[in-house]
C-alpha cells in the first residue's frame, strides 16, 4: 500500500483522535442501585464469633452463602473458607478473629452444630 492511498485513513484518524480523547475524560455520571434483601440472616448466637461474622462475612455477601456449605463441615473446612475469603478475596477479617468466627461457624452451620429433632419422629 502506498503512502498516498493511506493518507486519507491516517487523516480521519488525526482527526476522530481528539473526539475520543474527550470522551474518556468526560466525567461518569454517578448512578445507584437498590439490592434486593437478603434471604437469609445469620443463626443467632452468644458465641463472639457471631457478631464477627456479621462485621466481617456478611458486609461482602449473604448469610445465604453458609448455609449452601455443607452441614457437616469441620473446623478445618470452615478455617479455609475464612483463610480464602482474607487472602483471595480480601475480607475485612483481622488475624485475631479467625478462630472465633471459625468457632461460630462450625458450631451454628457446621459439624458441632446441635442435633435437631427428626421432623418424621
Amino acid at each position: 500500500m502506498s503512502t498516498a492511498s493511506r493518507l486519507p485513513t491516517l487523516s480521519k484518524l488525526v482527526v476522530a483522535a481528539p473526539f475520543y480523547g474527550a470522551a474518556a475524560l468526560a466525567p461518569a455520571t454517578p448512578k445507584s442501585i437498590e439490592l434486593p434483601p437478603d434471604g437469609a440472616l445469620l443463626k443467632a448466637s452468644a458465641l463472639p464469633g457471631y457478631a464477627k461474622a456479621q462485621a466481617s462475612c456478611v458486609a461482602c455477601h449473604s448469610a445465604e452463602y453458609m448455609l449452601y456449605q455443607p452441614p457437616t463441615a469441620a473446623s478445618p473446612y470452615w478455617d479455609a473458607m475464612a483463610k480464602r475469603m482474607k487472602l483471595v478475596f480480601s475480607a475485612p477479617i483481622d488475624d485475631a478473629d479467625v478462630p472465633v468466627i471459625v468457632d461460630y461457624l462450625v458450631k451454628t452451620h457446621g459439624a458441632e452444630q446441635p442435633t435437631r429433632p427428626n421432623a418424621a419422629d
